[in-house]
């Protein structure tokens, strides 16, 4: 909070002294003030962005776990598509959103690809490490007791893997906010990403940084709630970061 507070009252103070004008960069109260009066506009758009980050994070967390289980249980898959997965990052997602909108419309369905396409990796690849990870002589003791593959997924796998599960969704969790809004910057009449196009066109650049203020706080949201989920679901892992 202290660095916070720090880092305003500069931002006010180079406005003020160095008398820069709104257009080019509005000061904190220009934008806390653009907060109040644009909240009318701000917050239908923002409700589009928030129901596309997290339909969009819920598939991408669906699909990189799916595709990690798939990758360790199965040689062949790993071996045929592990290295697309990996491939598929070094594609720039802009270059392909507006090819989805030709394939899919103007809905929400190429902007949930678009969000899938950025987030499902760090799910995919902490999972994969995750699982990966758990104590051999473990999976023998369950072997030795007649257990299913079921069983020792379910029983230790899991459980291993999911403190490295949770810091992919983490990942993921800040990301999808990311995804949505390139994909309102594509094609889109509503949410915040085109909001912003829409504000820097008119030069309100207070109401630009309001809804990044709104889509920063998104974003710390749902890294909370996950954090919050993980907290749960792991409670041995705080334990033995507290020991």
């Amino acid at each position: 909070m202290l660095l916070a507070l720090v880092g305003i009252l500069a931002w006010q103070a180079a406005t003020f002294f160095f008398s820069i004008e709104p257009w080019l960069l509005p000061s904190p109260w220009e934008v806390a003030r653009a907060l109040g009066s644009d909240a009318g506009l701000l917050g239908p758009h923002a409700w589009v962005t928030a129901q596309e980050a997290l339909v969009g994070f819920v598939a991408a967390v669906a699909v990189g776990f799916a595709l990690a289980v798939a990758v360790v249980r199965w040689r062949t898959v790993e071996r045929a598509a592990y290295p697309y997965v990996i491939a598929s990052q070094a594609v720039p997602i802009i270059a392909i959103a507006p090819v989805l909108v030709v394939w899919f419309g103007f809905g929400m369905l190429p902007k949930m690809l678009v969000i899938v396409l950025i987030t499902f990796f760090p799910v995919t690849i902490n999972t994969v490490d995750g699982l990966r990870a758990v104590d051999p002589e473990m999976l023998t003791l369950m072997r030795t007791m007649g257990a299913t593959r079921w069983q020792m997924f379910r029983m230790v796998q899991l459980p291993s893997a999911l403190p490295l599960v949770f810091s992919g969704m983490k990942i993921a969790a800040a990301v999808s906010v990311i995804g949505a809004v390139l994909g309102e910057w594509v094609a889109a009449s509503e949410g915040l990403g085109y909001l912003i196009t829409r504000s820097s066109a008119q030069y309100l650049t207070a109401r630009v940084f309001a809804a990044v203020l709104v889509l920063a706080a998104m974003g710390l949201a749902l890294f909370a709630a996950v954090s919050w989920a993980e907290r749960r679901a792991t409670p041995w892992a705080r334990k033995q970061g507290q020991e």
